[in-house]
Parts: C-alpha cells; structure tokens; sequence
C-alpha cells in the first residue's frame, strides 16, 4: 500500500493539489494510493482519532509519498509532530520514502526535503533519490488544481515510475 501524504494542515493547499495528483497520476498506472490530508489533526496525543488514522494509513503502508509545503526553511510542524507521535517503529522504520517540496519561491522547499532526509535516516526508513522542488507552485497548478505544465508532468511522472520499483 502506498500512502500519500499531504504535509500541511492548511484547508485547500496547494499541496494537497499536488498530492491530489500524484495519486491520479498512480491510479493511471493501475496503483492505490491513499492521500492522508492533515487537515484533520488538532491533536499533539495520541488520542483515539490520531490512533484510527496511524492504523489506516501509517502502520500497513509500504511506501509513502510526501508532498510537504516550505514553512520557515523546512517543513510544517503540523507534519514533524505527526511522525513525532507516531508508532515510530511500526509506521516509519524499513519504509520507502519518496518527497517532493512544494513552496511559491524558487527553492521548491529543497532544504525542508533535506531535513526530512536526515529525519527518516535516523527513523530507519530509506528516501529515495530523486527529490522533485515544486518552486513557483501557483503557476504550476491549473485553477482546479491540476498541474498543468508538461514537462513537470512528465517529470513526476518518471519520478514515480521509478519509485515504483524502487
């Protein structure tokens, strides 16, 4: 199971368009993918709600996908605390990790896709090579959030190829 995760809680992000087509672009391949949307976690506990969504797309996934958006260099604390409250051993460890930085600037979040790197290093997990930064996102996207350039299509669309059999 591949779970995609959109790295912002913030209500119609980008990111979440990005991830959006990321998994159309897996379901193209015959592939299921589940995004996990952050929107929903107000919680800094491992409280009953926080504990469904580890079991549903954290502990089974085999891979993930993270879209995760640039905030202050790095990455949302919304997303670090979610893989800091999490089961770390079971949702994190041994796992295939593909990232892709989304941000309006021009680094399309490399340093927060660096940092997550070091971070999954140190959880036992294994990121794959070919980080996409997503820079200037808002002219990437379409109004109803597609991405609309085509040699950026054709970009993740190798990346996940490629992760796939990663």
């Amino acid at each position: 199971m591949i779970t995609i995760i959109s790295g912002t809680g913030r209500p119609n992000s980008n990111t979440k368009k990005v991830a959006n087509n990321y998994q159309a672009f897996l379901q193209e391949l015959n592939i299921e993918a589940n995004v996990l949307d952050l929107e929903w976690m107000h919680t800094t506990n491992r409280d009953d709600q926080f504990i469904a969504v580890e079991k549903k797309y954290l502990i089974p996934a085999e891979k993930f996908i993270i879209i995760t958006p640039e905030y202050n260099g790095s990455i949302p604390g919304l997303f670090k605390l979610l893989i800091d409250i999490s089961d770390i051993k079971n949702a994190w460890y041994n796992k295939k990790i593909l990232l892709t930085g989304v941000s309006s600037g021009r680094a399309g979040n490399n340093r927060g896709m660096d940092n997550l790197t070091n971070i999954f290093n140190y959880l036992k997990a294994h990121t794959f090579y070919n980080k996409i930064p997503l820079s200037q996102i808002e002219n990437e996207l379409t109004e109803d959030g597609l991405l609309k350039n085509a040699s950026t299509i054709q970009l993740v669309k190798k990346q996940l190829e490629d992760f796939i059999n990663f």
